[in-house]
């Protein structure tokens, strides 16, 4: 009888999904309908939601996502575009190159996908469009750059993985580095043959005064950026630590320096960070609850039981990649940490695969859902920023989804790619 009402409630949850309810209250709803069948106490439930945030490591949580606000506002990514461009644009497809470098570094100091997306995109876009490329590639192009945005450190994304699987934060983003510079050229390489091929994109002088002088201007994106990882690398800062540290020097250069906004300008820009970290909080808190359901439910033996019968080191690999691809083109990357983690990491770590590496092929594979139709929320950022449909977006993003699929298999099959800078 429970496993009919489970049933029930969970096709019913379904359709909330469908129907476009927040992935937060679909989760909430499926835990709670799921402890009162099982007579799993909402008591011990609402304790679990406290425990699940009660961690130091998460406060770095909202701080990376207030950076990202402040280095938008302060005029650092227009200034970091300038400097890529300036590098880029002599070269067929520069301009398109430059969008997808200047989402690296801004991904370096931001530590979000879809603010990567936002923000590089309403710069380069525009002027993508003006320097006679196709808008929908173009706009194709600043959606397939946004994905490096919980790859290269800080992460947002790897805070919470490092959380839930009691990991090194710090190895975590030391990890994540060579593989987000490695996506970052593969989809260069496929903006340069893409415009070639089409005759995308005008032309500039390669001019090293011009590098030079973007580049001496860019100096602040490039000091937020060496805080971060040079603080981590020489282990002089914790995650947390190095966020407040970027925080506080994006926050003076906003103020001082730039001084594209001022005091009373920051409660707008705390109130928009504050709306995301409310939205990412109370998600990690219930599902740590869920992963207490589904253990209980034997969720988690039972999956385990499945990918173990393909038996092999890369029949098993393979098999949890392609879940993390199928779960990551319908769901956004949070959920498909907080659900599919907890199973799949101890699966790959019985078969030999590092702990450190599996965190990188886990969430390089999450990222690459970002542009995967049918949810692809890079592809709506990019959709309602542009003015774009989403599917007219969709047919050329191909490109860069091939080659970040052909990345994505050298990072799993090369453990060097990931772990060399921690050897």
């Amino acid at each position: 009888m429970d496993g009919l009402w489970i049933g029930l409630i969970s096709l019913g949850i379904t359709g909330f999904f469908l129907l476009g309810v927040p992935i937060f209250l679909v989760i909430s709803f499926w835990v709670i309908g799921v402890s009162l069948v099982i007579d799993f106490t909402l008591a011990n439930v609402g304790v679990t939601l406290y425990e699940g945030l009660n961690f130091y490591g998460l406060l770095a949580l909202p701080l990376f996502i207030l950076t990202g606000d402040l280095i938008n506002a302060a005029g650092i990514a227009k200034r970091l575009s300038d400097f890529a461009y300036a590098c880029l644009g002599f070269m067929r497809g520069g301009l398109g190159m430059a969008a997808l470098g200047a989402c690296g570094m801004f991904a370096a100091i931001s530590g979000s996908n879809s603010a990567t997306t936002a923000t590089i995109g309403s710069i380069m876009h525009p002027e993508m469009k003006k320097g006679n490329y196709n808008e929908e590639f173009a706009a194709a192009t600043v959606a397939a750059g946004g994905v490096v945005g919980i790859i290269i450190p800080p992460s947002i994304i790897f805070i919470v993985y490092g959380f839930m699987m009691n990991l090194p934060i710090g190895e975590l983003f030391m990890a994540g580095m060579i593989p987000g510079a490695l996506m970052v050229f593969a989809m260069m390489v496929t903006c340069y043959f893409v415009s070639w091929r089409n005759g995308w994109g005008d032309l500039i002088k390669f001019s090293p005064k011009r590098i030079v002088k973007t580049g001496a201007k860019a100096w602040l994106g490039f000091m937020a950026m060496g805080i971060v990882l040079l603080g981590l690398y020489t282990g002089s800062f914790s995650p947390t630590e190095a966020a407040g540290v970027t925080t506080g020097f994006c926050l003076i250069a906003g103020l001082l320096v730039t001084r594209k906004f001022g005091i009373k300008d920051l409660p707008k820009i705390m109130m928009r960070s504050g709306q995301i970290t409310g939205m990412l909080a109370p998600l990690i808190a219930v599902s740590v609850v869920m992963q207490q359901v589904l253990s209980l439910l034997g969720a988690k033996a039972f999956l385990t039981e499945v990918i173990t019968s393909f038996g092999g080191f890369y029949p098993i690999l393979f098999a949890c990649m392609a879940i993390v691809f199928l779960v990551g083109a319908v769901l956004e990357s949070l959920p498909v940490t907080v659900i599919l983690a907890p199973i799949l990491a101890p699966i790959a770590a019985s078969i030999g695969v590092d702990p450190i590496q599996f965190a990188v092929i886990f969430l390089v594979g999450a990222s690459i859902g970002f542009i995967t139709p049918p949810y692809g929320l890079n592809l709506y950022v990019a959709s309602g920023m542009t003015g774009i449909p989403y599917l007219r977006i969709v047919k050329h993003v191909v490109p860069y989804l091939i080659a970040l699929v052909l990345t994505w298999f050298a990072i799993a099959l090369i453990p060097g790619i990931s772990l060399w800078i921690l050897s």
